[in-house]
């Protein structure tokens, strides 16, 4: 069929067959399918959407757009999580090596920051020689020696989803659900798991404020999932504050290190990561029950086997041999640190966290365009969680910046983002649901 009668079928409301959905995305990778019938069939899937088996249609075709990688040969059961975004969220680092210290080969193919969010690869590339791009026989030697390796997406991999998400990022039809679900399922169908789990995140620090909207977005995720054949499940997390109380590139990665170590771990950020990291265990049958698998996670993290796991893949990618115990020497730092003083006595009530995102955005650590390059040391630390009690002059948080100016800018920001109350705010369990495996 032609693309245009394709485009019109969808633009009238009605579904698109599974034969005309991966004729299109043949043609967008091919180049056949020009930008502009790209841009007018998602405009028609943002206005109608699409049912549940177009949606899984639509993944696999940009699936199969490219290589599918293969991992029968490990001796565990293969699986990963993907999260939908947020402020300090560095739970992958210390996730992947607690789920290869049980048993799990985790290979993880993660993103750059988008927007006020933090990415992952951009964390990792603050440790040096780090390569988030590795050939694939060295992406396959650390996960099966290792158990887990945390890389970038390669060229290979769904370069359908590269093509189109660019021309949505152009044409206001990012919010779209099942183009959201295809985006994110079709790169972890053609990493070649078994089991996946999803962490969506809702909250005015995430890309979906309101709770239908994440529930929407959690439910398309793991139906479409399963209904391409990957056994998923998903976590509803709060992103109302701050995950860890650092935000941005080396910060997080010190605040990891000092996690997996047993230094320092905040309570939210230890309870979301163990929750992550007991579905993980429980979906791919390490584990019987989820009581069973948050045993097991909290046992890999206590023994400190998840910190040799993540020092091991660390020089296993390029890294140094000793980072786990010198990271502050490798990590880049900032001259200036300067603290944000509360304004007044009292608690924390609520914090604006989108806006400790764009302020570590305006320091440099993370991109205006594409292209920008970022800043690994700047950010922020210390930042203190909802509930907490403060004097006036007491630190908020502390900057870490290039500049007094930056400093300055920053710090202003940072002290508008925080409300300060007379009475400390009830405290909210960060998981807020559970979607399961559809029966």
């Amino acid at each position: 069929m032609l693309p245009q009668e394709i485009i019109r079928q969808k633009r009238d409301g009605r579904a698109l067959p599974a034969a005309d959905i991966a004729a299109f995305i043949e043609g967008l990778t091919s180049g056949a399918v020009s930008e502009g019938q790209a841009a007018a069939l998602a405009m028609a899937i943002f206005f109608n959407g699409m049912r549940r088996d177009e949606a899984v249609a639509l993944t696999l075709a940009m699936r199969d757009s490219g290589e599918v990688l293969d991992w029968s040969d490990m001796p565990g059961p293969v699986t990963d999580k993907h999260s939908t975004g947020g402020i300090g969220d560095n739970v992958s680092l210390m996730l992947a090596p607690i789920v290869a210290a049980c048993g799990g080969f985790v290979p993880m193919i993660s993103g750059r920051g988008l927007g006020h969010t933090g990415g992952t690869l951009d964390k990792l590339e603050s440790v040096p020689g780090y390569a988030t791009q590795p050939d694939t026989p060295t992406f396959r030697k650390v996960v099966r020696s290792v158990g887990c390796a945390i890389i970038g997406q390669t060229a290979a991999l769904a370069p359908a989803d590269k093509r189109l998400y660019a021309i949505r990022d152009v044409t206001a039809t990012v919010e779209s659900v099942p183009l959201i679900t295809a985006s994110i399922l079709s790169k972890k169908l053609a990493a070649g798991l078994r089991s996946l789990v999803l962490d969506v995140k809702v909250g005015n620090g995430a890309f979906m404020e309101r709770s239908r909207d994440a529930a929407a977005l959690a439910k398309s995720l793991v139906e479409v999932a399963n209904g391409a054949g990957l056994r998923t499940s998903a976590l509803i997390t709060a992103m109302d504050q701050p995950l860890a109380d650092a935000a941005g590139n080396a910060v997080e990665v010190r605040n990891a290190v000092e996690f997996l170590t047993g230094a320092r771990r905040a309570p939210r950020l230890l309870r979301v990561t163990l929750a992550l990291a007991a579905e993980m265990l429980h979906l791919a049958g390490l584990a019987n029950s989820q009581a069973q698998a948050l045993r097991l996670a909290t046992e890999a993290l206590e023994s400190g086997a998840a910190a040799e796991r993540f020092a091991r893949m660390v020089h296993g990618l390029g890294g140094p041999t000793d980072f786990v115990e010198r990271y502050e020497a490798h990590l880049p730092a900032c001259p200036v640190q300067r603290a944000v003083p509360a304004p007044r006595s009292g608690y924390v009530a609520s914090i604006a966290t989108r806006e400790i995102g764009l302020s570590v955005v305006v320091l440099g650590g993370g991109r205006v365009r594409p292209q920008d390059d970022v800043d690994h040391a700047v950010g922020v630390t210390r930042l203190l969680p909802v509930g907490a009690e403060v004097r006036a002059g007491d630190p908020l948080a502390l900057v870490h910046a290039r500049s007094e100016a930056a400093a300055a800018e920053a710090a202003r920001s940072l002290a508008a983002a925080y409300a300060i109350g007379d009475a400390r705010p009830a405290a909210r369990d960060a998981v807020v649901r559970r979607v399961p495996v559809p029966v």
